[in-house]
Order: C-alpha cells, then structure tokens, then sequence
C-alpha cells in the first residue's frame, strides 16, 4: 500500500537576479507555450534508484546545493509587453516535494508513477520554478529520487551536466567548490553578453547566414512524397516512430571517423546527408540541426537551455559517400558557429521568406543528442565481435506514434544506447511511408558499415 506525503525544499541567500531572457529561453519558452496541453512532452523525466538507500534529510541537503549551484533551477519567465521575455532567478523559496511511501517491492513502479504525475502536467512558468521533486521511500529511507524538469530550464546536455554535479554534491562535494573548479556560465550571466554589442553582431549575423542557405537551399527535398493528398485530407495523421539499434554503427562510426579524419558526428550527418538525397530525388539537402551551443568551457558546464538550430545545406550529397562526410565537417562547422540567435527574430524572417516562395525545404530535423565530450557509444558492454557478426545483432522496432508536427517532415535523433548506437526517426506519413523510413535508417546503416569494411575492417 502506498501512501502519500509533501514536503518542502527550502533555498535561501542564493544568486537572485531579473534581467532578459537568453536566446535558449526565448526559443523553448515560444515552443512550450504554443503546445498548450501538449507541452508536458517536452518535460525531461529522471527516475533515479539511489543505491544505497538514504534520509530524506540527506536528499533534500544535496538538492537544496544542487539548485545553489545552477540558477536555472530556480528561474521564473515572465512575458514583457509584445516582444519580451524576463528572467527572474528568485534567491528564496520553497519548492514542494512529493513523497510516496510503500514496500521495497513496490518502488519501480511507485516511482514510475510518481514521474508521470510529476512530468505530465505543464509548468506555470510565470509562477513556478521549472523544477519538480518525488521521493519513494520505504522504510524511513529514500529508494527512488523522481526529477521532472521544464525544457526551459535545461536542455538535454544540461541535463547530464545536473546528473554530473548532483553526483559529486551527493559524495560531498560543495555547490563553491564546484563551481570554482569548473566555473558554470548562468543564464543572467549569458543574457548580458548576447545584449551587449559583440551579441548583437552575433545573432545578426547568424539571421543573416540563415537566411542566406534557406534561400539557397532546395524547395522541395521530398520529390516524390509517399502520399501528398493524405497531407491534406487527414490533418490529425499520426507520425510513426522508428528504431534502429545497431551495435555494428557504434563500431563502424569510430572507425570511419579516424580514417576520413573527421568527428563521428560528421561521419552520421554525412551519412544520412547522402541517404537522404539518393532516396528524395534532390541532391541537395537541408537539415535543421540541433547544436549545443556549449563550445566555450563555462558554457559547457552549463545546467540550462542553449541548444538551438543551425541550418545546414549539403549540396551534391547523393554523388559519393565518402566526398559528402568529408564536406559535412566543413559545412557543419560554419553552420554551428552560426546556432546562436533570437529565434523570434529570426522566425519573423524566415516566415516573409516562405510567404514570398523564397525559402527551401527547412522540414528535415537531425538531433545528435550524445554529449560532445563522450565517445560514440557507451562503452558499457562494448561489442568486440567482427563487423560482420555485430551486422547480424541490429535490432529494428516501431515504439510508438507521435501526433503531426508543424514543419516537418523528418526528424532523426542519435542516440547512445550500452554497446551500441541508436537512431530514431519520427516521419511524415504523407512524405515518406513506414517501408521508406525502415530503408534510410538501414541505408545509413549499411552505407557507414560499408565504408569501414571496404577500408580493410572486418
């Protein structure tokens, strides 16, 4: 039997501030609020065992240090005026916590629950912090810790930098002592420098640049959608979801990586570059890439929202697979310089671009979610087998379905996954058919694999 308790998590003489909101809020503040009822799918879900067991006490201690640590986690966003967002980081407060108690038996599954109360429901972010607290205890100690998240607090790279720090804090390590080894650049700190004149210069030039490849770019990508009239006579078409979990693509990824001289994530965007383009009929392709934006170390140390777009244009991509990775790394780099902006400002741009047909193709999304500082895959349970054996382990699935996207037609996320990589790819039903999808996630595949084996690796 379960039963359920609130507490309290009180934060106090910590960094207080008001000022702009940064370029990241701005951008995911826009998408969540647009969603309405369906912006808690954009919510980050941790449910964390905590091996051993510890007081609730202790729990709280490390959490009320985490939040010192990181400004984000206790950050409010008001709208100002037409145009305007402000950051309110609030020095004090309270922050309820939610408790269940039940047997050791009953915890997974407690604590699975107790996310999805958490992380289903949207966050005011006018009134509240974006930063939601779930204990599972039994026995007077804390198995499960239960962490929801708004994306405006943090995107997918913060989160691991939040896991990172809570690990240390909870081995006793202090919010001053970490942040004196590894200083962390907080939003108000990052809002003041994209408002000073050197900021400016930036996102003006990075509107500029965008704008530049959208008009160079392909009109249409897709030259042969799967099903065109569907677009139009089921607007509430569901978007299938697929899986590919290839341990040989961990291997072979590093390997082509090293002999072409290039990153792993060129070796995947160039790949999937060149498979897009031999199976949509245009050559030239155009991708709205997900950077992290966390080039400098303070910003790579960062627990908050910097993650946005960049555009990326590879032209001639279906002629030679090896030639189209080498270009990745080129191109990718110019357009990563250019990933930080005021995304307002520049959807205003783009919108006069598309309503005067002077805009590419810009439906197709590539989201390389592995932290930079990692290598390809997790080395928990790396495969060691030939190439030709770890070919025959790839495992292919449709987890679920997503309702329709606005703008777009493909997206693709790399994922790590223990001793292998994943890519996972929601598509337009009207653009491209379930077989269609099942052919580009094993032709990227197939096309990297290839590559390593024609260079001698087995």
């Amino acid at each position: 039997m379960t039963t359920v308790e609130e507490r309290t998590l009180r934060l106090e003489s910590a960094r207080a501030g008001t000022g702009p909101a940064t370029w990241g809020q701005r951008a995911i503040w826009g998408v969540v609020t647009r969603l309405g009822d369906d912006a808690p799918r954009y919510n980050l879900r941790l449910d964390l065992p905590l091996t051993p067991p510890r007081p609730a006490g202790r729990v709280l201690a490390d959490l009320t240090e985490l939040l010192r640590m990181h400004d984000s986690l206790h950050t409010r966003l008001l709208p100002v005026g037409e145009d305007g967002l402000e950051q309110v980081v609030d020095g004090s407060g309270e922050l309820p916590v939610e408790v269940r108690e039940c047997s050791e038996a009953e915890t997974p599954a407690v604590g699975e629950a107790l996310m999805e109360e958490l992380a289903g429901r949207s966050f005011d972010h006018a009134r509240e912090w974006p930063f939601r607290v779930g204990l599972v205890e039994c026995e007077g100690l804390v198995h499960r810790l239960v962490l929801a998240a708004s994306h405006t607090a943090m995107d997918l790279w913060g989160e691991g930098r939040m896991l990172r720090d809570l690990e240390l804090i909870e081995a006793g390590e202090s919010a001053e002592a970490l942040l004196l080894a590894r200083p962390a650049l907080q939003p108000l700190e990052a809002a003041e420098v994209q408002a000073s004149p050197l900021g400016r210069r930036r996102d003006e030039g990075a509107r500029r640049y965008w704008c530049e490849r959208l008009t160079a770019g392909p009109r249409r990508i897709f030259l042969n959608p799967a099903d065109p009239e569907r677009a139009v006579t089921d607007p509430g078409r569901m978007f299938p979801n697929a899986l590919l979990h290839s341990p040989a693509l961990a291997v072979a990824v590093e390997r082509v990586a090293e002999k072409l001289g290039v990153s792993d994530a060129a070796v995947l965007l160039g790949a999937a570059s060149h498979q897009l383009a031999r199976m949509s009929g245009s050559s030239d392709v155009l991708f709205q890439v997900v950077v992290s934006n966390r080039f400098q170390p303070a910003a790579a140390e960062s627990v908050s929202t910097m993650a946005q777009e960049a555009v990326f244009l590879l032209t001639d991509a279906d002629k030679d697979f090896e030639d189209a990775v080498r270009r990745t790394r080129s191109v990718s780099f110019s357009a990563f310089r250019h990933a930080g902006y005021d995304k307002w400002a520049l959807d205003r741009e783009v919108a006069g671009l598309v309503e005067r047909g002077e805009a590419g193709d810009h439906s197709c999304w590539w989201n390389d979610t592995r932290d930079p500082g990692d290598g390809p895959f997790d080395t928990v349970g790396r495969p060691e087998a030939p190439l030709s054996e770890l070919a025959g382990r790839t495992v292919f699935s449709w987890p679920t379905e997503f309702l329709p996207r606005v703008n777009v037609s493909v997206a693709v996320d790399v994922l790590s996954a223990p001793g292998a990589l994943e890519l996972c790819m929601t598509a337009d039903p009207a653009v491209l058919s379930r077989e269609g999808m099942e052919r580009f996630l094993r032709g990227v595949e197939e096309s990297v694999i290839a590559e390593a084996t024609a260079q001698g690796d087995e």
